[in-house]
């Protein structure tokens, strides 16, 4: 019996641990079920995330790479404008190049500084301002005149060997040595201008200009240590000037011609007035003379006017005269005499 009582209780037990078992897991599944749908959620919402986080990404990538390639193209274009830029420079080198080869013989030298020399005065000045290859009597001839009442004589200088030499020199005593030789060549064109082109009596002022086509060596005769020929040339009454210094020079001249030909526009307005002065006076005397005549002819009608008043009185009285009977012919009225017409 006691076994018995103790066999249901342990069916019992065990129904009731199996109804148990069962109930948790039902639970522990409906609880999983939840957490398996949360976690759906949350990873379709990290995908969602995900996704558009990629979207942007890629988006800012093809971005990039837009940005890349206009960069690179603009590189490209910049690369092949540098290219060009430097044929050109380039190409401006050998024509440099070529230039100073040209620029070797004197005679050329010659030429292109007077033809240099002309395009700043005919770009400066007008026409009949200035002179080229203007002759003196004792045959000598100056590249150029410049007519401001007398004649400012301007002769170009191209002393262009020496210079180069002195520049490229690659010491000190080869630098001194072509610095005296330029400094000589210098001198010898300073003491040629003074001599041949300042000629007061032939119409030119007491100076002259050497026009130096170069900067650079207008810049070593004034401020080198070759500034003594500055002052050489001051002595002469030689000034040397280059392009910008004489292109300022010429726009003050160009200023006082305009000055002068005012000056001289008001001597010929002032003149016309004086001539029209005197056209008036003349007019003036004559419209006189015509108001005399007029006042005596004035006076000459008045006193006409009155003869015609009495001779009209005279014949009117004349037609009211009766006849005399002896006579038949009327009686003569008494008529004025010849003067009084």
């Amino acid at each position: 019996m006691t076994l018995a009582v103790l066999l249901a209780v342990l069916v019992t037990l065990l129904v009731g641990w199996l109804l148990l078992a069962r109930s948790l897991r039902e639970l522990l599944d409906r609880r999983l079920g939840g957490v398996e749908e949360k976690l759906d959620h949350r990873l379709e919402g990290l995908d969602e995330k995900v996704d558009r986080r990629l979207e942007g990404l890629d988006a800012k990538l093809l971005s990039s790479q837009q940005s890349a390639v206009q960069q690179t193209t603009q590189i490209v274009e910049r690369l092949t404008n540098i290219d060009g830029a430097a044929a050109q420079m380039l190409a401006r080198a050998n024509d440099l190049a070529r230039l100073e080869q040209v620029l070797r013989p004197p005679k050329a030298r010659g030429g292109f500084g007077e033809l240099w020399l002309e395009n700043l005065l005919r770009d400066r000045l007008p026409p009949s301002a200035y002179q080229m290859q203007y002759e003196f009597k004792s045959g000598e001839r100056v590249d150029a005149v410049i007519h401001v009442e007398k004649l400012v004589p301007v002769d170009s200088k191209f002393p262009l060997p020496n210079f180069e030499a002195m520049v490229d020199a690659q010491d000190e005593l080869e630098r001194q040595q072509f610095q005296k030789l330029f400094a000589r060549d210098v001198k010898i064109h300073i003491d040629a201008i003074a001599s041949k082109y300042i000629k007061p009596g032939e119409g030119t002022y007491d100076f002259a200009f050497m026009y130096l086509p170069v900067e650079g060596i207008y810049y070593e005769l004034v401020a080198g240590k070759t500034g003594a020929l500055l002052e050489h040339a001051h002595e002469r009454r030689v000034f040397p000037v280059s392009p910008t210094t004489f292109a300022a020079y010429l726009q003050v001249i160009a200023i006082g011609l305009k000055g002068m030909e005012f000056e001289q526009n008001a001597h010929e307005v002032m003149a016309y007035c004086a001539a029209l002065r005197g056209d008036f006076d003349k007019f003036r005397d004559d419209f006189e003379l015509v108001g005399k005549h007029l006042g005596h002819a004035h006076g000459k009608y008045q006193e006409a006017e009155k003869r015609l008043d009495r001779v009209d009185g005279k014949l009117e009285r004349a037609g009211n005269m009766e006849l005399d009977p002896v006579a038949p012919t009327p009686l003569q009225p008494e008529l004025p005499h010849a003067d009084a017409a």
